[in-house]
């Protein structure tokens, strides 16, 4: 099978999918440079609310596919910040739903999602020193804020995977779901995102990504939307809020 990213939009939630089989999912040049226009084109959409990334079958992402880093390995790592940082850019609310294998450009794009859930069994790592990479500083750094800078060295230093129980203790992932649940569990909580106020998600997003500079611009997109009203106005009457 050709390798390709696969996009659906069910309700509010688009969802991607890494299609890889013959390599557990890595990424190839293509796929990499194919990611940023898709996540452009769905952020554009306006029915789209809830961004979901996940891998074909039972591998989230098993990394670059090496045999890309012959040619180019600096247009390749290149083409996976790009990626990344496109990621980590989508307007909406992100999740990677991890099954398997999430392993170095894998991991990358987990990291660069605002949430991560992970079926049981699910391994991490970032192997860039077993080939001798220099792991991105971008990529780096989210990776630190995720899980701080003592895991994010054992991670970066050694090349190790770790599993599920210490990817949530140390922050990696979010929740950690027995086989079979996780679609549901997914499915459930990305209906919770897209019900919420857009208005309030979109500004902290921002916020927890560090930026500073945009509280006046926000309260005046509060004023004009008229979503605290509603909100308010649905609490009080035990209503669904129908935010605009």
């Amino acid at each position: 099978m050709e390798p390709q990213l696969l996009h659906t939009v069910t309700g509010q939630v688009a969802t991607v999918v890494i299609r890889h089989p013959a390599k557990r999912n890595a990424m190839t040049a293509a796929m990499w440079g194919s990611l940023p226009p898709l996540l452009e084109t769905l952020a554009a959409d306006p029915g789209v609310r809830v961004l979901v990334l996940t891998g074909e079958g039972g591998t989230f992402c098993a990394g670059a596919d090496i045999s890309t880093l012959r040619g180019s390995p600096l247009e390749a790592q290149r083409l996976a910040v790009a990626a990344e940082e496109a990621l980590a850019a989508f307007p909406g609310p992100t999740l990677a739903a991890v099954r398997g294998h999430c392993v170095g450009g894998g991991a990358q794009l987990a990291a660069a999602c605002d949430l991560r859930f992970a079926e049981e069994g699910a391994r991490f790592g970032v192997p860039p020193a077993k080939l001798g990479i220099v792991y991105p500083s971008s990529a780096t750094r989210r990776l630190v804020s995720l899980v701080g800078p003592a895991t994010a060295k054992y991670l970066l230093f050694s090349g190790e995977l770790i599993g599920t129980e210490r990817a949530l203790r140390t922050g990696l992932v979010d929740e950690v779901l027995p086989a079979g649940e996780l679609d549901g569990r997914v499915a459930e909580f990305t209906g919770i995102l897209a019900s919420r106020s857009s208005l309030t998600q979109a500004a902290a997003k921002e916020f927890a990504n560090g930026r500073t500079d945009r509280d006046a611009h926000w309260e005046e997109r509060a004023r004009e939307s008229g979503d605290t009203s509603e909100g308010v106005a649905a609490f009080l009457e035990r209503r669904t809020p129908r935010f605009s």
